[in-house]
């Protein structure tokens, strides 16, 4: 990209806020199409049983339904959801898009009442007589990893995949080390959470075989891919509509049984059908995320250099795999270890089935868990051995002298085994951290009693992976007034990509920014798209926007070279302008005038970015409640080149309160039945904006990405990363004098509690 810079770099707001602000944001619920009927989703009631008998006489009976869908209404064998990435063992444990024979969790989809009324099709739905064979439900993946029920017919195990992440000799590190230690972690089951919850509107258009569907979100061109091979319809004819979307955070936009049911019903009875799920449903029914054990092992020289680590980590995945349910195994055993400089490592991940929820993404999946895990077991480490927690952190972190950095390499190798930290000195962020926070000043109070409170200061180092390949695409195209429109696969799910965009768009053309209209949203603006998820978005969206440009002025030459009679390379272009070296000149707006004047193009890369940062927490304990207040929280990372300072600082913020609320509050609680103990927001405690004031994000841009035109580096995930681990350090500063050291999320005050209750009393 030339260096010409105008747009890039500066704090430009949000150009979406202006219709947001305004009241003109365009969501799911408000379309509104006439004729069309609503869907509401009759579910199971029990976690585990064999269907005996649906009975859909009483709803069909009642005002305003229309029918009732079940699974013999579907072509047979009932299709199942694809998943994103092949592995051959997972294949029996695809979810079906509508329970046949089995449910295996509470809220998996059995029926679909459709009524010309969403409280119609609600009430509806409460009568519906469902009669099930209740078996008994394994709630616990211990009990599910021996067997004990298998869950699938025709299975021989509850494990529906495992990985391995192995470099070095492992096992010979360990035995000769002077340190090694042992230590058990989990991290709760919990899930995103965004202000709207899911929706869709499905439209079957008769007359030429098309099928349109609102509401799609992060992956719209998968999501069409699916549904069109389900529907035996041509990929072609399914059109995949984004509207404004109230959050996503990874969870929202997979592809869910309702995509597939509500799509079904409009091609089936020929009127538009909508479905909008409410809270309670949403606690059941979107995927859940996190729930992880974990067995680690660390061997340490002395002087607290890291020779090997090594564990093993159980995910409960839930009752099916979904589209991209692996992600989580995956990452936790290959960036574990991520940030610091271990030769040998063994790591071992199973992703195990219970009847509970079915599990995916959610923001940093597997990273935030592996985060907590290797950053608190380098400050029990670092303590036990009598080295300081930061110069621990100081003598294994990767500096630039190790980049390219070969990270852990993944067996089944799934297409993402193979990765390298492309640049960066990991300790510039950990020292630009430190002194941000004013570690030296605040390091006095760790572990001293002051208004009745314990304070503590903790660290977190970590790594972010962005720009999820394997491409993105883009077309911009110059219309008849000389104003440019950029057509993008991204989509937009809060992070401000038709600002971003258009900073990129203006400054490859060297045009205004009020020039630039950034359209997005449609499965039909581009041949080929792959959305927005693995913080990629700005990456690879915005290397394909460079891209097309790149093509457009080669074309915007040819046009004013044929213009002025000259060779191309006669004719220079800035500014949205063509001149001869006459003086003769052509407007972008002239060249549009005189025909189409479209380009595409396409950015690919089999490299990832890594972003990468520290975290230091400040926190009182109240040993008498087992109360937190963080008083201070900062967070340094490096993103290879900042596009826009404000949009990248509302990511890192907004990501770091959400890790907050996986820290202390948010957990997704199952009785022994399989019963979800949590059904509305008075249940699920997320943070408030209130909660959490004191949080300073500051990004540096000293090594930008080599492998793709921008420089840029991935930044939607890393706020999350590091929070369990540098708060949970920080508590564990705090109460050093009774010797507690947390090892399990949520933080709850009950939680807190009780570990200073059984443990010794304090010292002085």
């Amino acid at each position: 990209m030339r260096t010409v810079n105008t747009y890039i770099g500066r704090p430009i707001e949000r150009v979406e806020d202006f219709r947001f602000l305004r009241g003109r944001g365009r969501y799911i619920a408000d379309l509104k199409r006439e004729g069309q009927w609503h869907a509401a989703i009759v579910r199971s009631p029990v976690a585990f049983g064999r269907i005996a008998r649906i009975d859909a006489a009483p709803a069909l009976k009642m005002p305003g339904v229309c029918a009732v869908i079940t699974a013999p209404d579907i072509s047979q064998p009932i299709p199942t959801i694809p998943f994103r990435r092949k592995n051959p063992t997972i294949a029996p444990y695809a979810q079906p898009i509508i329970a046949a024979d089995y449910v295996r969790y509470v809220g998996e989809p059995v029926a679909v009442v459709l009524a010309t009324g969403v409280e119609l099709a609600e009430d509806a739905a409460q009568e519906v007589i469902i009669e099930i064979n209740a078996l008994t439900p394994c709630v616990d993946w211990r009990a599910s990893a021996a067997g004990r029920p298998l869950l699938f017919p025709g299975t021989a195990t509850n494990i529906a995949s495992t990985f391995t992440a192995q470099c070095g000799d492992a096992a010979a590190a360990f035995a000769a080390a002077p340190y090694t230690r042992r230590e058990r972690f989990s991290v709760q089951r919990h899930t995103a959470s965004p202000l709207e919850t899911r929706g869709l509107l499905a439209e079957w258009h008769a007359g030429d075989g098309r099928l349109t569907v609102c509401g799609a979100a992060k992956l719209p061109f998968f999501n069409r891919r699916a549904l069109a091979g389900m529907m035996g319809l041509p990929e072609t004819s399914v059109d995949y509509i984004e509207l404004d979307v109230g959050g996503g955070f990874g969870a929202r936009g997979e592809f869910y049984p309702e995509d597939f049911l509500v799509a079904f019903a409009a091609r089936k009875f020929g009127h538009p059908i909508k479905w909008i799920e409410d809270r309670r449903e949403h606690f059941m029914a979107i995927g859940h995320a996190r729930q992880m054990d974990a067995d680690i092992e660390i061997a340490c020289q002395t002087d607290g250099t890291v020779v090997a680590m090594r564990g093993t980590m159980h995910v409960d995945i839930g009752a099916y795999v979904r589209p991209n349910g692996m992600t989580p195994v995956r990452n936790v055993i290959q960036f574990t270890a991520a940030p610091y400089r271990i030769p040998n490592l063994d790591f071992t991940g199973h992703g195990v089935l219970t009847n509970k929820t079915p599990a995916g993404t959610y923001r940093g999946p597997g990273r935030f868990e592996g985060c907590f895990f290797c950053e608190r077991m380098i400050d029990i480490a670092a303590r036990e051995i009598g080295v300081a927690p930061l110069e621990m952190r100081r003598r294994n972190l990767l500096t630039d002298q190790d980049m390219p950095y070969a990270l852990v390499g993944i067996a089944p190798e799934d297409g993402f085994g193979d990765t390298e930290c492309d640049s960066g000195d990991y300790r510039v962020t950990l020292e630009r951290c430190l002194e941000e926070f004013g570690w030296d000043d605040k390091k006095a109070l760790a572990g001293t009693l002051r208004d009745g409170r314990y304070h503590g200061i903790g660290i977190g180092c970590f790594i972010e992976g962005g720009a999820s390949g394997p491409g993105e695409s883009a077309r911009i195209e110059v219309t008849s007034d000389g104003k440019v429109d950029v057509y993008v696969g991204s989509s937009a799910i809060g992070q401000g990509i038709e600002t971003i965009m258009a900073q990129i768009a203006a400054d490859a053309l060297e045009i205004p920014m009020d020039d630039v209209r950034v359209l997005h949203g449609s499965t039909n603006y581009l041949k080929q798209g792959y959305g927005s998820y693995g913080s990629r978005a700005t990456v690879m969206g915005g290397s394909a926007v460079v891209a097309a440009v790149e093509d457009m002025l080669k074309c915007f030459r040819d046009i004013a070279a044929r213009k002025f009679s000259i060779v191309a390379d006669d004719v220079s272009v800035s500014g949205g302008v063509a001149r001869a070296r006459d003086g003769r000149a052509m407007t972008l707006a002239e060249a549009a005038a005189a025909g189409v004047l479209t380009c595409e193009g396409t950015f690919t890369s089999d490299k990832r970015t890594y972003t990468y940062g520290t975290a230091a927490a400040h926190v009182a304990v109240d040993p008498k409640t087992g109360s937190v207040q963080l008083l201070d929280y900062v967070v340094v990372d490096d993103v290879g080149r900042v596009i826009n300072p404000l949009t990248l600082h509302g990511q890192v913020v907004g990501a770091t309160v959400q890790g907050f609320g996986s820290v202390f509050s948010e957990n997704l609680l199952y009785d022994a039945d399989g019963q979800l103990l949590v059904g509305s927001l008075a249940d699920y405690q997320i943070p408030l904006a209130t909660d959490y004031p004191h949080i300073r994000a500051i990004t540096l841009a000293r090594f930008p990405a080599p492998h793709n035109p921008l420089g840029a580096k991935g930044a939607g995930e890393g706020g999350i990363i590091p929070v369990g681990g540098a708060v949970t350090n920080a508590i564990a500063s705090a109460l050093s004098a009774f010797n507690v050291q947390p090892t399990d999320l949520p933080l709850t005050p009950p939680r807190l509690w009780d570990l200073i209750q059984r443990s010794r009393a304090p010292t002085p």
